[in-house]
C-alpha cells in the first residue's frame, strides 16, 4: 500500500485490524495476531484503491471527503465518507468484547455497521482475504446470506447485503443499515441488525467501564486513555502475552533493511507496557502477564530465559523472508519470525523480576505472589547474578557483536535488588540478606567498570566508551539518583552525542546495517523523564508536547520518526512509544489537587 501509518487499530485481545482513513482494512492476521495476514494491503506495495487481495474496502463511489474518530473511551472506530453529490455514509468498525455467561466474549470476529447518513450513497464492497502472506486470494463458498473464506481457521461473512453484490464487487445503493459480521464459521442464528447493535452497545460499555477504573493524570487524559486502550489491544489474552506491535516489516527508515517482525512477546517490551499500565492501576493486564511469565519460568529450569517468545509461549521463532509481498511502500524485505529468540540478552532477568515484584505487595490481585513464587524467581536471580557482567546482544539486539552492556548489568542488579525487597516483604530475612549482599556487590562493580574516567561519564558497556540512550534508565531502575553528579555528567554528554533537536537516537555508532537514520521514540520519552527529574521541568513539558504532535490522527505512535519531518517509521502501533506517552504524562502532569 503506497500510503502511510495513519492507521487506526480495532480489536478485542483476540482479533485485531488496522483501518486506514478511508475505512479500509489493510492489516489483520488470523487465527492469531502473529498469524497469516488475511488483510495484508499494508505490505503489498500497491495503493489501497488498486485491485488486490488482502483488503476489505467499503468504497464510497466518487468519494471526496473522509473523517474518522473513535467513540469516546473505546476502540470502536467511526469513519464518515462523503461523495461529490453530498451523500454521506458512516462505517462503524469494532471487534466484539463484553461479559457473557460469566466470561469474556472475545471471538475472532469483526463487525462493520454501514449506515446512510445523508442522501443515497453508492458503495462497492471489496472483501478479498489473502492466504500464505498475500500469495493468493482465499478460496470461498457462499450461501443465501453468507460467504465462507478458507483462511486459517475459516471465517464466515454474515450480512444483510445482497451476497452477489459482495461476490461480484457490484456497485449498489445503501438505503438502510447494512451489517457485515466476519467471524467464526457458524450459523449466525439471530437477528443480524439487532444483535450487531447489542454487540456494539455491550462492547462500548465494556471499554468505557475499563477506562473508568484507570487512575489517569489530570493533564493529557485523552492521550493516556487512547494509549492505554491500544496497549490492551496488544495483549493476547488467552495466554497473557503482550506483543511489541501489531505489524511486521515496517522499515525503521526508508530502504534501510531494518524490517523486523514485532508480533511476538519481548519480555522487555512487555515489562515497560505493564509498568505503564500499573501506573494507571490496570491490574488485569499485570495478572494476565504474570501468568504468562510463570509458565515461561517453569519451562526454563536451567534459568536461561530468551528475550522473546511466541504469544503461545513458543520458544522457536524461525526468521524467514516472504517473497509474495513487496513490503511497506515497496520497501522489502518482509520478514516473519525473529532471530532474537536465539540471542542472549541479559537485561531480561531484571525485567522478569521487575514485572513480578508488585505482586508481592499488591493486595488487589486475585492471586497475590507468595513464597512459592519467590522461590521460583530465585532461579532468575541466580542467572542474573551469574551473567550480569558477561557479553550479550544488548537491548538493541545487535546481530554480529556482543559486549557486557551497562543496561543489561543494571537490569540484572535490579533483579537481585528487588528480590531482596520481596524477601523482606515475605518475612524471609535470610533470603533478603542473601540477595542484598549480591546486589551490593554487583552495584560496586558496575559503578566502577561502567564509569569512564577519561570521558567523565558512564559508558554503554563495562570498560568501554560507547554512548547509548539506555543509560537514562539508570534513573527508572533507581540505580542512580537524579542529583548524582555522575548521572548529570552522563546526561550532558548524552544530549551532545545523541540528541538531534527534539529527538533522541538510540546510539550514533554504526551497527550491522550502518548508522541509524531515525529517532527512536521511546528514547526521547526517556530523555523527557530525565529532564523532569533533574529539574528541567519546563523543557521536559515542551519536548513532550512536541512528541504529541507527532502522533497519528488515531492518537498513536510507531517505533521511530524521521529526524527532519517527524514522519512515522517502524512497526505500528508500538508498545514502547505508547508506554512512553503514559509514563511522561503521569510524571509531568499537575496533580488533581490543583482543581480543588
Amino acid at each position: 500500500m503506497n500510503g502511510d501509518l495513519d492507521l487506526a487499530p480495532i480489536g478485542n485481545c483476540a482479533a485485531s485490524a488496522l483501518v486506514d482513513r478511508q475505512g479500509r482494512f489493510v492489516w489483520a492476521c488470523v487465527p492469531r495476531i502473529d498469524g497469516d495476514p488475511m488483510f495484508c494491503a499494508l505490505l503489498s506495495g500497491k495503493a489501497a484503491d488498486e485491485p488486490q487481495t488482502g483488503i476489505w474496502a467499503i468504497d464510497l463511489i466518487d468519494q471526496v471527503k473522509s473523517e474518522q474518530s473513535y467513540e469516546r473511551n473505546t476502540p470502536i472506530l467511526i469513519t464518515t465518507l462523503e461523495d461529490t453529490r453530498g451523500n454521506v455514509l458512516e462505517i462503524v468498525d469494532f471487534c466484539p468484547r463484553y461479559r457473557r455467561r460469566n466470561r469474556t466474549y472475545r471471538p475472532l470476529a469483526f463487525v462493520r455497521i454501514v449506515r446512510p447518513i445523508k442522501g443515497a450513497p453508492r458503495i462497492r464492497v471489496r472483501l478479498n482475504p489473502a492466504v500464505d502472506y498475500g500469495a493468493r486470494q482465499a478460496e470461498r463458498t457462499s450461501g443465501s446470506n453468507h460467504i465462507r473464506y478458507l483462511v486459517p481457521g475459516t471465517l464466515r461473512l454474515t450480512t444483510n447485503a445482497p451476497i452477489s453484490n459482495i461476490l461480484e464487487e457490484r456497485v449498489f445503493r445503501i438505503e438502510s443499515e447494512t451489517v457485515f459480521f466476519l467471524g467464526p464459521d457458524e450459523e449466525f442464528g439471530e437477528d443480524l441488525r439487532a444483535t450487531s447493535r447489542m454487540m456494539r452497545e455491550n462492547t462500548s460499555f465494556y471499554w468505557r467501564s475499563w477506562v473508568r477504573m484507570l487512575a489517569t493524570p489530570l493533564e493529557w487524559q485523552a492521550v493516556v486513555i487512547r494509549s492505554a486502550i491500544t496497549l490492551k489491544l496488544c495483549v493476547y489474552e488467552e495466554t497473557g502475552a503482550i506483543v511489541a506491535a501489531m505489524t511486521t516489516s515496517i522499515p525503521e527508515a526508508p530502504n534501510s533493511g531494518r524490517n523486523w517482525d514485532y508480533r511476538f512477546c519481548w519480555l522487555r517490551d512487555a515489562y515497560y507496557t505493564v509498568q505503564a499500565l500499573n501506573r494507571l492501576g490496570a491490574a488485569d493486564i499485570l495478572e494476565g502477564y504474570l501468568s504468562y511469565l510463570r509458565n515461561i519460568i517453569d519451562a526454563a529450569p536451567s534459568g536461561r530465559i530468551q528475550p522473546v517468545y511466541g504469544i503461545g509461549m513458543e520458544p522457536i521463532l524461525q526468521e524467514a523472508e516472504v517473497t509474495t509481498l513487496a513490503g511497506y511502500r515497496g520497501m522489502g524485505p518482509v520478514r516473519i519470525g525473529n532471530q532474537a529468540h536465539e540471542h542472549h540478552q541479559h537485561d531480561v532477568y531484571g525485567q522478569i523480576v521487575l514485572s513480578t515484584v508488585q505482586a508481592f505487595y499488591d493486595t488487589r490481585l486475585f492471586r497475590p505472589a507468595g513464597m512459592d513464587d519467590f522461590l521460583s524467581l530465585e532461579s532468575v536471580g541466580e542467572r542474573a547474578y551469574d551473567v550480569y557482567d558477561k557479553p550479550d546482544a544488548g537491548l538493541w539486539e545487535f546481530r554480529t557483536r556482543e559486549a557486557p552492556h551497562t543496561y543489561s548489568a543494571i537490569m540484572c542488579w535490579a533483579a537481585c535488588d528487588r528480590l531482596a525487597n520481596a524477601a523482606r516483604q515475605l518475612g524471609a530475612e535470610d533470603r533478603s540478606q542473601h540477595w542484598r549482599k549480591r546486589a551490593d556487590a554487583m552495584r560496586r562493580r558496575i559503578e566502577k567498570e561502567a564509569w569512564n574516567s577519561d570521558l567523565g561519564r558512564f559508558a554503554a558497556t563495562l570498560g568501554g566508551a560507547e554512548m547509548d540512550a539506555s543509560l537514562l534508565q539508570a534513573l527508572d531502575t533507581r540505580f542512580l539518583a537524579p542529583d548524582d553528579p555522575r548521572f548529570l555528567a552522563t546526561l550532558e554528554h548524552l544530549e551532545r552525542d545523541l540528541r538531534r533537536g527534539d529527538y533522541v537516537l538510540r546510539y550514533a555508532d554504526e551497527d550491522d546495517f550502518g548508522r541509524p537514520e531515525t529517532a527512536f521514540n521511546f528514547c526521547t520519552f526517556w530523555l523527557i523523564e530525565a529532564l523532569h527529574l533533574v529539574g528541567r521541568r519546563d523543557e521536559a513539558r515542551t519536548l513532550f508536547e512536541h512528541m504529541l504532535e507527532r502522533r497519528t490522527r488515531a492518537g498513536l505512535l510507531s517505533e521511530d520518526c524521521d529526524l527532519t519531518t517527524g514522519e512515522a517509521w517502524g512497526n505500528y502501533p508500538q508498545t514502547y512509544s505508547l508506554a512512553g506517552m503514559i509514563n511522561c504524562a503521569v510524571l509531568l502532569s499537575d496533580g488533581w489537587s490543583t482543581v480543588r
